[in-house]
């Protein structure tokens, strides 16, 4: 599991305080599931291209399904996994905290990669509120413990806490 923390800061003292009190209830429970990703190639191709990362085993796919132990190409982990459910999962009309300014995501602490994430694999994301603490008026840090998994596998993909 990956575990850090992500900012959001409230409009209004009277929205930041009915909400921290809301987010404190749910403490210990599942507080969001994103919609399933699908990996494609073209994802995995962009991530690469991004970070400068151009291993055969990201984005060769004729290589990698001969050489490879997965028969296919896979997503760079943990970058490409934890990035695109932690953007996915909070895109405009699923917002995680109504009433939000912004959200900073502040990092993450533990980061277990159970399984690799085969293109084409479809995944997504379960979230458990874990902490929150303010830590300036109005500014609520918040601690999730966050599981992906491939709908190809029961066993999870990545396990971040952020």
């Amino acid at each position: 599991m990956a575990e850090g923390s992500g900012v959001k800061v409230i409009e209004a003292a009277g929205a930041a305080a009915a909400a921290l009190q809301s987010l404190q209830a749910q403490v210990g429970q599942e507080v969001h599931v994103s919609d399933w990703l699908t990996v494609t190639q073209d994802r995995v191709n962009a991530f690469a291209a991004a970070t400068d990362d151009q291993q055969w085993i990201h984005v060769d796919p004729v290589r990698a399904k001969a050489e490879s132990p997965y028969g296919a190409t896979i997503a760079r982990l943990p970058d490409a996994v934890a990035a695109d459910l932690a953007a996915y999962s909070l895109q405009e009309g699923k917002p995680f905290l109504p009433g939000a300014k912004n959200v900073v995501n502040y990092g993450l602490n533990k980061l277990r990669f159970p399984n690799a994430v085969r293109v084409g694999s479809r995944i997504r994301g379960r979230f458990t509120l874990v902490a929150v603490e303010t830590v300036a008026p109005n500014v609520p840090q918040v601690t999730e413990a966050t599981r992906s998994r491939s709908k190809a596998r029961a066993s999870p993909a990545a396990s971040p806490r952020a």
